[in-house]
């Protein structure tokens, strides 16, 4: 699985010296690109970025706007899903039924999507008047 390979690989390069918890995600492209991130901690513990953002802001860098799946590693007993921030950037860039591999670094895995994840995700259509 390529995908989880790559958040495998980038979770490597995170830096948290606080938590020392790394982790690693990577998502496709429309275009069928990868693209992937890691955790970024901050001494001003609020102010890091998570794998999924950092996935999407290569994403965006790079001039895509939707992925159609996703990849998230991290070191623990179970798979980690995205903290409640990275679900509503997941569900901006993908519709519902996109399927977010969830992973450990042991081989454990879930396949969720991001409907799933979070129902009733607050959407451009909530601001329309």
């Amino acid at each position: 699985m390529p995908l989880l390979d790559a958040a495998r690989a980038v979770r490597e390069n995170a830096y948290a010296p606080y938590s020392h918890f790394k982790v690693g995600a990577a998502i496709r492209g429309k275009s069928g690109t990868i693209y992937s991130g890691c955790n970024v901690e901050n001494a001003a513990y609020p102010e890091g970025t998570c794998a999924e953002a950092g996935a999407i802001a290569a994403m965006i860098a790079a001039g895509e706007t939707e992925f159609t799946e996703a990849a998230v590693i991290a070191d623990s007993p179970n798979p980690v899903p995205p903290c409640g921030g990275c679900r509503q950037k997941l569900a901006e860039f993908a519709t519902g039924h996109v399927e977010i591999t969830l992973a450990t670094t042991a081989g454990s895995t879930r396949t969720t999507t991001i409907a799933e994840l979070l129902p009733g995700a607050f959407s451009q259509s909530d601001l329309e008047r």
